[in-house]
């Protein structure tokens, strides 16, 4: 990286807690994020593969860790502040990228679904910018918080219901919580992927589903999880990203500005 490139998307010295960094999408994000020189804390049920993404991070020449997190716990959420604290004594970027799905015609979906995909996806992403974007606050550095919405954030699709009213609210939440969070130098955005196969949609990715998804894709192709860093590095960056917050970056290729 030259040291112009280096000036504007350069991490190192910086901590990145990244929630959900056991998938496919935000492991991507959190490998981009060490080869631009963060410590990364990958943050997720999955203990295998969480250890497993940290290695894969340690061979490309940057440096990790791997902490265990129940999102939908607010004391589980204060434990990985707590623990990041002690490990590298500082957070300057976060995450909120746990998320599940659930496929159901809106008529059949159940109570327990509901309540388990807004809870995920939702109440946690409150839990992670409250409890970081306070400490990032009380700090006096301030810092950036990047939560994971959705094309569905902008576009219903059918029998995801409950995903997409998760993935709406998140992106109301992130406009707000930029606006509160400002005069404390904490930014705080979203992006929103469009379709990139990952463990939470394959199920629904039927071949009838993904002929109707390519129809609306001018770029006529799915997302590549390597497709996100570029977005991801602008807006936790605090200089090339440094005027941008409470916005909604859509990274989907062309699929949400096709409303016909």
């Amino acid at each position: 990286m030259n040291s112009y490139l280096e000036k504007l998307f350069g991490l190192s010295g910086q901590t990145a807690v990244v929630v959900g960094g056991t998938g496919v999408l935000c492991g991507a994000m959190a490998d981009g994020l060490a080869q631009a020189g963060a410590f990364v804390v990958v943050a997720g049920r999955g203990e295998d593969r969480g250890r497993a993404r940290v290695d894969a991070i340690k061979k490309l020449g940057g440096d990790a860790a791997f902490l265990p997190v129940d999102v939908t716990s607010r004391s589980s959420i204060e434990q990985l502040l707590s623990e990041t604290l002690k490990l590298r004594g500082q957070v300057d970027m976060l995450i909120n990228g746990a998320g599940v799905n659930a496929a159901s015609a809106y008529f059949d979906l159940p109570d327990d679904v509901w309540d388990r995909v807004l809870d995920t996806n939702l109440k946690s992403t409150h839990f992670g910018c409250q409890i970081f974007g306070r400490h990032m606050a009380d700090s006096g550095r301030g810092g950036a918080i990047l939560n994971i919405g959705s094309v569905t954030s902008d576009k219903p699709l059918s029998r995801v219901i409950a995903y997409s009213a998760s993935k709406a609210a998140l992106v109301s939440l992130t406009q707000n919580v930029g606006r509160e969070l400002a005069p404390f130098k904490v930014r705080v955005n979203a992006i929103c992927p469009g379709f990139f196969p990952a463990e939470q949609n394959r199920k629904i990715l039927t071949e009838d589903r993904v002929r109707n998804i390519m129809a609306g894709t001018p770029m006529n192709r799915f997302g590549e999880a390597e497709e996100l860093i570029g977005c991801t590095l602008l807006l936790l960056s605090r200089s090339a990203g440094s005027f941008i917050t409470g916005a909604a970056y859509y990274v989907d290729g062309g699929f949400t500005a096709c409303r016909f």
